[in-house]
């Protein structure tokens, strides 16, 4: 286990902008994205890491972008620290397994959602209204039922301490234009429906997902997908051995850590509560596994 990276400080590589988990620094033309062991819950920064998140999320997205890119283009340019631009050497055992070098874009400003399953904020929309971002659904499911069909519920895109809000297409169309709008919702579902091919067989049910875009920079303003992909942070993996709808499902994910934390009747504001060393651990071993299932490798 590496020394757990909280924040970070590189001088020389330009300015930084610091997000929930990663601090990025801008090169110029390029991005570099340092994924840090920050965790969030409930869009609230946790005080205390979890040891080698970072590096578990960099391979992770490293591999989804890989098996993916035949269906989309994406903004990765390389993992490897010697590739980087040189004012980053001094720095290569922090930067080495948790960095991304990213070719430049705008991201879109809207969250790109696919659910499977009903479960989270869209189970508790189910609820009170039968649909989930104005797409009705067949009355009488359980939470953690299979959906008939996967279905795209875009939402906000939550500034640090505020919290995302699930909107419906029509809104998107409106931000973003409906022929963005259009492409992004199904190249969200058709990256869904790979991905669930992939872990199905792995033992693992990806519930949802949550996808970002962003236009290239320069004269294509091509589309990419950015950030981070199909990660125990922004997806809902669940061990199929175990699944079991009508309830909550164990999970490989984050889900575990916000669990505790309602436990507590946390009002969801910062300050967060502290993280026991027992829910510290508990959480790295579910990442662990979400990689290592996917993947077949361990942690590089």
């Amino acid at each position: 286990m590496n020394p757990p990276v909280m924040t970070t400080s590189l001088a020389g590589l330009g300015p930084r902008h610091q997000g929930k988990v990663r601090d990025i620094y801008d090169l110029g033309d390029k991005l570099l994205l340092v994924a840090t062991d920050r965790i969030s819950a409930f869009d609230v920064v946790m005080a205390e890491p979890i040891p080698d998140k970072g590096r578990i999320l960099t391979q992770l997205s490293a591999f989804w972008f890989r098996h993916l890119a035949d269906l989309t283009p994406n903004h990765l340019l390389s993992l490897t620290v010697e590739e980087f631009p040189p004012a980053c050497r001094p720095f290569q055992d922090l930067l080495e397994g948790r960095t991304m070098l990213v070719r430049k874009c705008k991201p879109l400003p809207v969250e790109c959602i696919v659910r499977g399953y009903l479960s989270g904020s869209g189970w508790a929309e189910y609820r009170q209204t039968g649909a989930i971002g104005g797409l009705a659904l067949p009355p009488g499911l359980v939470e953690s039922q299979k959906l008939p069909e996967p279905i795209f519920t875009p939402s906000t895109k939550a500034e640090l301490g505020t919290h995302d809000e699930n909107i419906s297409f029509a809104d998107m169309a409106s931000q973003i234009g409906a022929a963005l709008a259009a492409l992004v919702r199904d190249l969200s579902l058709a990256i869904y429906r790979r991905a669930l091919a992939w872990a199905e067989p792995r033992g693992i049910i990806i519930a949802d997902t949550k996808f970002e875009f962003g236009l290239a920079d320069g004269t294509d303003e091509k589309l990419l997908l950015i950030d981070e992909v199909l990660t125990p942070d922004s997806s809902r993996f669940w061990p199929q051995e175990d699944y079991r709808p009508g309830g909550p499902q164990k999970s490989y994910d984050k889900q575990y850590l916000r669990d505790y934390l309602e436990s507590l009747g946390w009002n969801k504001q910062p300050p967060p509560p502290p993280l026991p060393a027992d829910v510290i651990a508990d959480t790295r071993t579910r990442y662990l596994q979400a990689l290592q299932s996917l993947t077949g490798e361990e942690l590089g």
